[in-house]
């Protein structure tokens, strides 16, 4: 019996080691800092819905830390949901090559990091410019050939 949602959550968790590994290499061969839009993103919810993740509303330290890790479970969630999203659509297209699902599988691990930032308000990337995209791009295509090919691995055609 298939389970192509637990076999693309997997394969999703294993694409998100994958776009981990390519950002970190990233940082480090390049000297970059992290990305602040995680955080960012957490704190534009956190205006909207009112609440505040510090406890006496000034904001401290452990606040900043707790967006902080929630940022990062935000990439981690978004992951496995593209994975979800993927098994959906590998389980439907079973001769699709593999090429092609693995660029689809990185795309929607784009889409679902950068459209709720966008319509949130903390990152335009209409304003990237070319080497932006570039750099959130790469990590993105070893998402995908990650969740493609464990997913294969998995759930074989």
């Amino acid at each position: 019996m298939r389970h192509p949602l637990l076999h693309g959550m997997a394969a999703g968790a294993a694409g998100t080691t994958a776009l981990n590994t390519a950002t970190y290499l990233d940082m480090a061969l390049r000297g970059r800092p992290a990305s602040t839009t995680p955080e960012q993103t957490v704190r534009r919810v956190e205006d909207l819905v009112g609440a505040s993740l510090a406890a006496s509303g000034a904001d401290t330290e452990p606040a900043g830390n707790r967006r902080s890790g929630l940022g990062a479970l935000l990439g981690v969630t978004t992951g496995i949901g593209a994975g979800m999203f993927y098994g959906s659509v590998r389980a439907r297209c079973p001769k699709a090559p593999l090429t092609l699902m693995s660029l689809l599988a990185g795309a929607a691990a784009n889409v679902g990091s950068v459209a709720p930032m966008s319509a949130l308000g903390v990152s335009d990337p209409r304003q990237w410019p070319a080497s932006s995209w570039v750099m959130d791009l790469l990590p993105h295509l070893a998402y995908g050939l990650a969740t493609a090919a464990v997913y294969d691995r998995l759930a074989p055609r």
